[in-house]
């Protein structure tokens, strides 16, 4: 019986692998996450419109609807489908943060929803939450050591 080498393995592995565009990867990802921020503009811009709100009340209920919009396309199975597209244009924004926790959740629905979707949900994005935490508490120090106290200067 004969046996491949790992270097034999490589090369017959890359032949077969299909080859990828890495200029086309980056458009794609640039113009769909571009869009995904541009509907976001749209949203604050409406909401600053319709109900005459500033660009900090407008921040929250954008970031709300963003991720309802991403939860239902999650949900039907459509944002996986741009994500394959759009690689890492869809995981940047605040919609791929709620994808990856509604996808979990969807795929551990059967264990329950305590062990199933509470328990499993966090274990893609808890790096994030972690990352995130971790970074406030390093700029909240700064702002502590330089006296800032939450004072943003322009």
């Amino acid at each position: 019986m004969d046996t491949l080498s790992n270097q034999d393995y490589k090369s017959i592995a890359q032949k077969h692998e299909p080859k990828r565009s890495t200029l086309k990867n980056c458009a794609f990802a640039f113009l769909i996450g571009g869009g995904i921020c541009l509907l976001g503009q749209a949203i604050q811009q409406g909401f600053m419109a319709w109900f005459d709100m500033s660009v900090k009340e407008a921040a929250g209920p954008t970031g709300a609807v963003l991720i309802i919009i991403s939860v239902i396309l999650t949900s039907i199975g459509v944002y996986d489908k741009i994500a394959q597209i759009a690689g890492a244009g869809t995981a940047v924004p605040v919609t791929g943060f709620a994808n990856s926790m509604c996808s979990a959740a969807l795929e551990h629905k059967s264990e329950g929803y305590v062990l199933g979707v509470g328990a499993n949900m966090f274990k893609l994005a808890g790096s994030v939450i972690v990352f995130g935490t971790v970074a406030a508490f390093f700029v909240g120090l700064v702002y502590a050591i330089l006296g800032l106290q939450g004072v943003h200067h322009p």
